[in-house]
């Protein structure tokens, strides 16, 4: 389509892989490994948390939540990458980038605010353990989560529709594997000064305000830890904590190095990567973390593992 003497993109190609067409059979074989471990992974945890009344707690409630968002995060973007390995031409028309944008923005801007709400459950948790069944009741637990799902949808719905009114044109090139918002600012000839103000507000707002709240939490949380004076008291509180906090550190860590990098100086490898990390990777390492340094979890898929995988015959009785 043309207007006036520019030409209107209606569909983007990408990069993203393309200096590399030799490896873009191990690519795919990495790619779909890593997808259907996320999947594996984040569906026996939702599973476990389901069938075993001893997770029907706040904490799993918001692992749960947790774990449908990484399903939903990664197949907005895999299943595409893996069938471009088998495009010449890996492209995407502009209402399909629109919706990959819009889902991407959603799951992303969502998980941001629900891991400063379990940050939030975990404070009082360490902090008011007496007032924690009046504080984090179910109705809270479910405002809590609602209002990540609404504040990562009110975001996007801003982003998406904000990016619709730009003029794309010409050069229809994104160097990336997936469609974001600053890739797509790169290509418009159109003024983006709102656009870039809406980004600068939803950084403060969906990405700094969850993140610094996390980071108070649990300087409140280890200062309350460090009060109590046995070891053994110590540890268990600790314990936790202990996954939400590394799930927090890699995902808070990956996202600002992927946001935060400057305009130039990294190589399309180093775009890529960083990218892969956050969006494929990272979803991937949840239920793992929380499967290996959390008991409760780890006997809930021993029993699930037992009860529903193995003969009912050769069932191991679980001892306590």
């Amino acid at each position: 389509m043309c207007l006036g003497n520019q030409t209107v993109v209606t569909e983007f190609i990408f990069l993203g892989f393309s200096n590399h067409p030799e490896l873009q059979g191990l690519f795919f074989l990495i790619f779909l490994v890593v997808y259907l471990v996320t999947l594996l992974g984040n569906l026996l945890i939702l599973t476990a948390i389901r069938i075993n009344p001893v997770l029907h707690t706040p904490m799993y409630y918001f692992l749960s939540n947790l774990s449908f968002l990484d399903i939903c995060y990664t197949s907005t973007t895999v299943p595409i990458i893996l069938v471009s390995f088998f495009q010449e031409k890996k492209t995407i028309t502009y209402e399909g980038c629109l919706s990959q944008l819009f889902f991407l923005v959603t799951f992303a801007g969502s998980e941001c605010v629900l891991l400063a709400a379990m940050a939030y459950d975990r404070f009082i948790a360490v902090c008011h353990p007496l007032r924690y069944p009046v504080l984090m009741s179910k109705r809270v637990c479910a405002y809590l989560a609602a209002g990540s799902w609404m504040c990562g949808l009110v975001n996007s719905l801003t982003h998406t529709g904000l990016t619709a009114t730009l003029i794309l044109c010409g050069p229809n090139q994104i160097s990336h594997f997936l469609c974001d918002i600053p890739l797509l600012l790169k290509l418009s000839c159109s003024d983006t000064s709102i656009n870039e103000v809406a980004l600068y507000v939803s950084s403060a707002t969906i990405g700094l305000s969850p993140c610094l709240f996390t980071a108070v939490s649990y300087m409140l949380i280890i200062s309350a830890i460090l009060k109590i004076q046995s070891a053994q008291g110590r540890q268990k509180a600790f314990s936790t904590c202990a996954s939400h906090l590394t799930v927090v550190v890699i995902y808070y860590g990956t996202i600002n190095f992927n946001y935060d990098q400057p305009s130039s100086g990294y190589s399309l490898d180093v775009v890529i990567l960083v990218s892969v990390l956050f969006c494929i990777v990272t979803p991937m390492l949840n239920p793992i973390i929380y499967s290996l340094r959390n008991k409760e979890v780890k006997v809930a898929l021993r029993k699930l593992y037992e009860g529903y995988i193995l003969p009912s015959d050769s069932s191991v009785q679980i001892s306590s």
